[in-house]
């Protein structure tokens, strides 16, 4: 199943190239009271909705309309985390070398370390830059390299704290294709990360259920249609399961958290007036517009 978040909060089930408004589902949905419980609430009811969603879509009133003409923003709405991993393709940490990239101040080197996770962790994101696809990016630090990096993007559905990497599957709600935003510099990953708009996420959600294998999808990015990014997630250093492990050893994870996997080599610089192509293998594509 891939579900959407439009324009005005509505929900979109996207089938045969239509987005079929379901929005009545959400009228499931539980009241809330404050204060609220953490997390994104229409992500924790999930398994309530999918049936309401089908329902919904084969209404004879159900409006649809053509994905051409969708604009999706993220289809998470409040997450309480966006965890990402840096350096976590091979080839990435190569390139990694380049002054330009680490400034001198985030070398790739992780001796004495298995992996360049174990020496620098998990990083976290604002959860205030989080943006669908509509929105675009709206570049900061003018005269800076701001770069992008398209990754795979996991979408927490079960909560939970440290979670084995056995049982770490079973809490993933979905996927998402992520665009990491960065200005190159010397400020920590953070906050060079955590600008408005420099977390991307969509164009939709796939239902873990549609992905068997998502240690196992190709991704790709162009800017302009100049191709820029391609690999595949199986090159990933720290897999899916133990980034889960990882993360929810340090923080309680909730519904909505979103876990941006790492990027591949490949990764450049974004002008103002640019357009992002990315893709991600049985998920779908996104166009983004930088200004």
């Amino acid at each position: 199943m891939k579900i959407g978040r439009l324009d005005g909060n509505r929900l979109g089930l996207i089938e045969a190239g239509r987005v079929i408004d379901v929005s009545g589902a959400l009228d499931a949905l539980p009241a809330q009271r404050w204060p609220a419980l953490p997390g994104d609430q229409m992500i924790a009811n999930l398994d309530l909705l999918k049936p309401l969603i089908r329902e919904a879509a084969r209404r004879p009133d159900a409006k649809s309309f053509a994905l051409e003409d969708a604009r999706f923003d993220s289809p998470v709405a409040t997450p309480s985390h966006i965890i990402a991993a840096p350096l976590n393709y091979p080839l990435h940490v190569q390139e990694s070398h380049d002054p330009a990239i680490n400034h001198g101040v985030h070398m790739p080197t992780h001796e004495g370390f298995e992996t360049p996770i174990d020496k620098y962790g998990l990083f976290l994101k604002s959860q205030t830059g989080l943006v669908g696809p509509a929105q675009g990016i709206e570049l900061h630090w003018p005269g800076r390299r701001n770069d992008h990096e398209v990754e795979l993007a996991v979408i927490i559905g079960k909560g939970g704290k440290r979670i084995s990497r056995a049982d770490a599957m079973s809490h993933v709600a979905g996927y998402s294709i992520g665009l990491d935003i960065t200005v190159r510099g010397p400020e920590d990953r953070s906050f060079r990360k955590s600008a408005d708009t420099y977390s991307v996420l969509g164009p939709w959600l796939v239902t873990a259920d549609e992905i068997p294998d998502p240690g196992s999808l190709d991704l790709s990015l162009t800017v302009d249609g100049a191709p820029r990014q391609r690999s595949n997630t199986k090159h990933l250093i720290v897999d899916i399961p133990d980034l889960i492990r990882r993360a929810s050893a340090v923080y309680a994870l909730n519904p909505g958290d979103i876990i941006m996997t790492g990027t591949p080599d490949g990764v450049g610089e974004i002008p103002s007036g640019c357009e992002i192509h990315a893709w991600i293998e049985r998920i779908g594509d996104m166009k983004v517009s930088v200004r």
